[in-house]
């Protein structure tokens, strides 16, 4: 999965030669059905609790960081 993090898009999963097929062939999806996915029949694995459009329960909580964060500069 960490090939759809990478930052350089020309080595990033759905951008290299076979396309989105990097993505839809990998190990990790081997037992996932697209075709239902896209269809809208597939069930989520877990569906959290939600009060309300704006709840964040589920979310752990931060400290807001008193630093600016630097800048990123591309590779």
């Amino acid at each position: 999965m960490k090939h759809l993090l990478v930052a350089d898009l020309t080595k990033r999963y759905g951008n290299l030669k076979k396309g989105v097929k990097d993505i839809k062939f990998h190990r990790w999806f081997k037992n996932f059905d697209w075709k239902e996915s896209s269809s809208f029949k597939l069930s989520p694995p877990y569906v959290p609790k939600v009060k309300n459009k704006g709840d964040t329960s589920n979310y752990s909580e931060y400290p807001d960081s008193p630093e600016i964060p630097k800048a990123i500069k591309p590779e």
